[in-house]
């Protein structure tokens, strides 16, 4: 799928303009979907997108994966495309800004789905469990150990008696594009 928009329409086939080139082509009618307004684009929760089909969740997943966002979420669930590359988005500092926050204070995250699991075991006293799925080659396995990584981290660390984080998610976003800027 690629953003067009739509600049007429003769009998079952549209003419179309390809935003990133700028090239017209007719396509049949019953090829496209609509597309979310520009506020939408790499919208961290894909729940969120007021056209909800194949198209604009696919072109929101391309579009926050090449901006180095491998992770989205979709109500419930967090998506991840394997980026097949060692990123630094899993130090001990990352780990230390999704401690303890809620999920719509930072960014979509492995850490941030683990947290909430982790905080829901302590508080509720109940077992908890993250299903990783996906084909082969997908990053189950790594994710796992990201899981493994953040519980034992977490687990064998002191609660702070304070901690001082950015006033918003964007400033967190910026916390935590700058801490991958500096490794």
């Amino acid at each position: 799928y690629v953003a067009a928009s739509m600049k007429r329409q003769q009998g079952e086939e549209v003419e179309v303009e390809i935003i990133e080139t700028n090239k017209r082509k007719m396509v049949a009618k019953d090829d496209m979907q609509k597309m979310n307004p520009p506020k939408f684009d790499k919208v961290e929760d894909m729940a969120n997108l007021t056209c909800l089909n194949e198209a604009s969740v696919l072109y929101n997943i391309k579009d926050r994966y090449y901006s180095g966002l491998i992770y989205t979420y979709s109500g419930l669930f967090c998506v991840v495309v394997n980026p097949y590359k060692r990123l630094p988005i899993y130090t001990e500092k990352i780990i230390d800004i999704y401690k303890g926050k809620k999920r719509h204070e930072v960014p979509p995250h492995v850490f941030a789905i683990t947290d909430i699991a982790y905080r829901s075991m302590l508080q509720d006293r109940e077992d908890q469990s993250i299903l990783c799925t996906g084909e082969s080659g997908a990053g189950k396995t790594e994710n796992t150990k990201k899981v493994i990584q953040y519980l034992a981290y977490v687990a064998a660390s002191k609660p702070k008696s304070s901690s001082i984080m950015p006033a918003s998610n964007n400033d967190l976003s910026f916390s935590v594009q700058r801490e991958l800027e500096v490794q």
